[in-house]
């Protein structure tokens, strides 16, 4: 077999060892991962996930897609536990705490430490008989035929059935508690999910004197320098009332130099369009992008319940904004 034909095949055979072990978890959402949802989902404290080696890193996974989909979450590493740490752990937690041996001495050591503190026990374990199997209020039974390692030794199907079972966990939790798209953005303020869900029109429109507006019988020159002024490649014409009664744009400026136009001498009243798209300051930024894009414009005026005008934005500042 040429060398790279080995390098497949070996990669072929992990990926199925692994696949196969994944298939073993299905029968195993039983009673027993059903008391554990159960547990958590009438926690008053926060979750506290454990565990050592690889499975402490898998652990902290966990712990994190925990807290990011609305369940309180964090990682103790079981060493740390036991050098004070364990002070992290109060009685209306519930620590889940993963061993595939289900006899990790670290883990051990401080198994009577939690169950004194009052806390709730989830042991994530290979061997349902194992010690810390047998102290724990539900066991989710994470073993394994083989690892992936061909020496049959570094966890490799046994991390990766252990992640899958702590997304089990999660999402199971996630749609339990209802969590949305709106809560999960509200989790990821810095994603562009949550820029696309939380952000909001008055967020990001330009207001007060960064306003561009102009009344109907403002010189069309004079409007073109409110419009160079404020930079948003539009301005507003408002009444008397500051209601908008029409808005002109940089397109609008092309269409009317073609028609020979004198600007020192019309109003811009005659040339501004009328009917404008308005929305108001209350909608998400991404609904305001959805408009423009629907009505090829850059440019937005935003108005208020008697269509007076209380901002303006572009597409510019939904770009800087991420929205886009």
């Amino acid at each position: 077999m040429a060398p790279s034909d080995a390098l497949t095949e070996s990669a072929r055979r992990t990926i199925t060892l692994e696949r196969d072990a994944i298939d073993a978890l299905l029968p195993r959402i039983d009673d027993q991962f059903s008391r554990a949802c159960e547990l958590i989902l009438q926690c008053t404290g926060r979750v506290v996930v454990t565990g050592m080696g690889k499975s402490g890193h898998i652990g902290t996974k966990i712990a994190a897609t925990l807290a990011s989909t609305g369940t309180p979450a964090f990682f103790v590493h079981p060493g740390e536990a036991s050098h004070g740490d364990l002070g992290m752990i109060t009685g209306e937690d519930v620590v889940i705490a993963i061993s595939n041996s289900g006899s990790t001495g670290e883990l051990v050591t401080i198994l009577p430490l939690i169950k004194r503190k009052g806390a709730s026990l989830i042991s994530m374990t290979g061997k349902t008989d194992s010690q810390l199997a047998r102290q724990a209020h539900a066991n989710l039974n994470i073993a394994i035929t083989q690892e992936a390692c061909p020496m049959n030794l570094a966890p490799t199907s046994s991390t990766t059935v252990t992640l899958v079972m702590g997304d089990a966990l999660a999402v199971a939790l996630l749609e339990a508690r209802g969590f949305g798209a709106e809560d999960f953005a509200f989790y990821h303020p810095g994603g562009t999910l949550g820029r696309r869900l939380l952000l909001k029109v008055s967020d990001l429109m330009h207001t007060g004197d960064a306003l561009p507006r102009v009344t109907r019988q403002t010189p069309l020159g004079e409007a073109l320098l409110e419009v160079s002024r404020k930079g948003l490649g539009m301005t507003a014409v408002v009444d008397d009332s500051e209601r908008v009664i029409g808005i002109f744009t940089d397109g609008d400026l092309r269409r009317t130099l073609d028609q020979g136009v004198d600007i020192h001498a019309t109003p811009i009243g005659d040339v501004m369009t009328s009917h404008c798209r308005t929305v108001g300051d209350n909608i998400l930024a991404a609904e305001a992008l959805k408009v423009m894009e629907d009505s090829k414009i850059n440019g937005l005026l935003v108005t208020g319940d008697s269509q007076q005008l209380v901002g303006a934005l572009n597409m510019h500042d939904l770009l800087r904004a991420g929205v886009v």
